[in-house]
């Protein structure tokens, strides 16, 4: 079966990262933004030789996003992010083929044991099953 495991962030989450406080979240350091990324290298590298990683990236910030809608006209509607009626968004993604949702509930639990500093923004991990395109929608 494969799973979208997501993970989430808001604007001030990424500038916090850059090590600018923002909204009540403390800024990194340099060794804080390390940390994390040897914590998903390490668990990158692990799904990749257990076979498990399709796919996996980290997204840019909300202000580099861009929403498409449909106006009450019917013409699409154009907005750049960040998006006020939003507060999370995706900040990353792995696309994973696992035995189980016992088995990719586990990877899950090791997304949440990055380290962040102190004070920083944590988020749950989102799981969503892959449809595979069989059966009635």
């Amino acid at each position: 079966m494969k799973y979208l495991v997501m993970v989430q962030g808001t604007q001030a989450d990424y500038e916090a990262q850059a090590g600018k406080p923002a909204a009540g979240v403390p800024g990194w350091s340099k060794e804080d933004v390390q940390a994390m990324y040897a914590h998903m290298e390490a668990l990158n590298n692990d799904l990749a030789e257990s076979g498990e990683m399709i796919d996996g990236q980290g997204l840019v910030e909300p202000a580099q996003t861009r929403l498409v809608g449909k106006g009450a006209d019917g013409k699409p509607v154009i907005t750049d992010g960040p998006y006020g009626e939003t507060k999370e968004v995706i900040a990353g993604y792995w696309l994973l083929e696992c035995a189980s949702l016992e088995r990719v509930t586990e990877i899950a639990e090791r997304v949440i044991a990055c380290p962040v500093p102190e004070g920083a923004n944590e988020y749950p991990v989102v799981i969503r099953p892959v449809f595979d395109g069989g059966g009635d929608c």
